[in-house]
């Protein structure tokens, strides 16, 4: 019997070749101090224009130039300091470049932020007969649009200034969040399937969470959450922190709700936010239905929340290391056409993506970079067949952002949280289709439509939930009920409990999960997960069903940026997020999806 313990490596002894080569924005600390001094400079010429971009149009233009040119560099600046962090959080250079960055990014946001107020001096007739008339300012149009309507939102240049520079202030509740789950919480060992000690991590809880072996899966989640329970009331302390700077800048923007802060800028209808928690919770009892069939596959007399995981057919062992993972993503995207398997070859050929775990590595995947760089990935590989399908999502997001930089102006070169997450959900879409499609083996089709289910469990209906819980501490706070950790437990225990059914027997430790979700303090950004998949799956089907038509009409879209509002570049890109349709049609396909599971068994 072996008993060493498997160390997590160190940054230094991380293969190059797996590593992100962030060469690509700057080739060293020195260059990125260059350019910082460079673009404080440029910075200061922008600051200088202040209380005369109503003088004439071209006056305006050359203030938008500027502005654009000096958010480009800052994103590169910012996303080197934070990619270099993210690497390894026990690099003190990197923390201290990151501090800066965010610093510094604050304080240029405050020195812009006259920008808007002044436009909104401008009477709409006069600035619009100057979009019209000048050139330059057509590019402009969409975003002064925008910027009209959200005319009783927008402050005076002194309040919007101070309002900018508090951001440096309002970052720290995530990041005392963040410094403490990946540097500060010491997480315990313990045995695996081969009775070897294994040190628990980030990447290796989602691991061994998926165990055939539930002890394995019972120590894993009692040793995991173990670690965060005496952080608890800290925990509380900083998301509370988040969620009041939420409610205070929804008042002071004069919205009725901080929910109406989050989605209004972007053009969503509060509704959306509203119909999904309705109408997945009008079809919650699919959910329990599945949890009790998950039961009796697992063959298990009671189901607890560490089964939740497990796959319902453990005889099936599916590994998949990451160059077979690359070789896959190649053959299923091929149907979206030459540009984007060359974009995607890229990212495989170029080092854009930083694979393995090592020590100090920001836990989780994430795509990244800026609109001068490339569309880094970051992942804690573990060869599994989930993680082939994150490495699917996250390229998703990547190549959005690709096509998206490539196509538009830096103006609009990003998409809004709403949009987000649905290139990658279509990418996990697309891959589940060719895997079922050309893999003969019957026992990973029936793991595949598992995984389908599980999709749909863990992107709508798990994402559902905790955008309810997010509502409701958001409307605790309107309300100035103070968000403890006793009182955040009770009522996700009690929400955990109605999304589950009486088929699952719940463990206390559930009550404090919310503890660990970093995305409640990206103000009502989980929401966007579960529209995503619903969008995504109609697109699938249509890319499928119809070919090339509906191929250019899903490029489109990826190039779109926020050019459009999202609503419009979805409806163009065939379905319409208006209504509830795609998100009921999403319950009936994982209704019918447990049919066939049913059936097989």
């Amino acid at each position: 019997m072996t008993t060493a313990t498997q160390k997590v490596p160190t940054r230094a002894e991380a293969p190059v070749e797996h590593t992100w080569d962030l060469s690509l924005i700057f080739a060293d600390s020195a260059a990125w101090e260059q350019e910082l001094a460079a673009v404080e400079a440029r910075s200061q010429e922008v600051a200088a224009l202040q209380g005369t971009l109503g003088d004439d149009p071209e006056q305006l233009l050359g203030a938008l130039t500027l502005r654009d040119e000096t958010g480009r560099r800052l994103y590169a600046l910012y996303v080197y300091a934070a990619h270099r962090k993210d690497s390894d959080a026990t690099d003190t250079a990197g923390q201290a470049l990151q501090d800066r960055a965010g610093s510094f990014a604050a304080r240029i946001s405050a020195a812009l932020s006259f920008i808007d107020p002044e436009i909104l001096a401008i009477p709409e007739a006069t600035l619009t007969a100057w979009v019209r008339d000048t050139a330059g300012l057509h590019t402009y149009a969409y975003e002064l649009e925008k910027l009209n309507k959200q005319r009783a939102h927008i402050r005076s240049a002194e309040v919007e200034e101070v309002m900018a520079q508090f951001s440096d202030v309002t970052r720290t509740p995530y990041e005392m969040f963040e410094m403490l789950t990946d540097s500060d919480i010491s997480f315990p060992s313990i045995s695996d399937e081969q009775d070897n000690t294994v040190q628990l991590s980030h990447a290796r809880y989602g691991r061994f969470i998926e165990s055939n072996d539930r002890r394995v899966r019972h120590d894993t989640f009692k040793g995991y959450t173990s670690a965060y329970r005496p952080f608890r009331n800290t925990i509380a302390t900083a998301l509370g922190g988040a969620v009041r700077s939420h409610v205070l800048e929804a008042r002071l923007r004069k919205y009725d709700s901080s929910l109406e802060a989050a989605l209004k800028p972007n053009e969503i209808p509060l509704e959306v936010y509203r119909n999904l928690i309705a109408t997945v919770e009008a079809n919650i009892g699919q959910n329990h239905r599945y949890m009790a069939i998950r039961k009796k596959l697992l063959g298990l007399n009671d189901l607890r929340v560490y089964d939740l995981y497990a796959p319902p057919v453990p005889e099936v062992d599916v590994t998949v290391p990451y160059q077979e993972a690359t070789e896959l993503m190649r053959a299923a995207f091929a149907p979206l056409g030459p540009d984007y398997g060359a974009a995607l070859n890229r990212a495989f050929d170029s080092r854009w993506i930083d694979v393995y775990e090592n020590v100090g590595k920001r836990s989780g995947a994430y795509s990244g970079g800026a609109y001068s760089t490339p569309p880094f990935v970051l992942l804690n590989y573990q060869d599994r067949l989930n993680d082939a399908f994150t490495l699917a999502h996250e390229l998703g997001h990547s190549m959005h952002s690709y096509f998206t930089r490539n196509a538009q102006p830096f103006v609009y070169s990003s998409y809004t949280i709403f949009v987000a997450e649905v290139a990658s959900t279509l990418n996990e879409a697309l891959l589940t289709d060719y895997m079922l499609k050309h893999r003969d083996d019957p026992s990973l089709r029936r793991l595949l439509l598992v995984q389908q289910i599980e999709d749909i469990r863990r992107t709508i209906i798990r994402q559902t939930m905790f955008a309810s819980f997010e509502l409701t501490m958001h409307e605790l706070s309107e309300r100035g009920e103070p968000l403890t950790a006793e009182g955040l437990t009770e009522r996700y225990y009690d929400l955990v409990a109605k999304y589950h059914g009486p088929a699952v027997t719940l463990d206390e430790e559930i009550g404090f999960e919310w503890a660990r979700i970093p995305h409640f303090y990206f103000n009502f950004y989980v929401y966007q997960y579960a529209t995503g998949l619903s969008a995504a799956l109609a697109l699938s089907r249509q890319l499928i069903g119809e070919g090339q038509t509906a191929v250019d009409r899903y490029l489109s879209f990826l190039k779109g940026g926020s050019s459009q509002s999202s609503i419009e570049l979805l409806r163009g890109a065939g379905v319409d997020m208006t209504t509830p349709a795609p998100v009921q049609a999403a319950m009936d396909t994982f209704s019918g999806l447990i049919d066939q599971l049913e059936q097989l068994y």
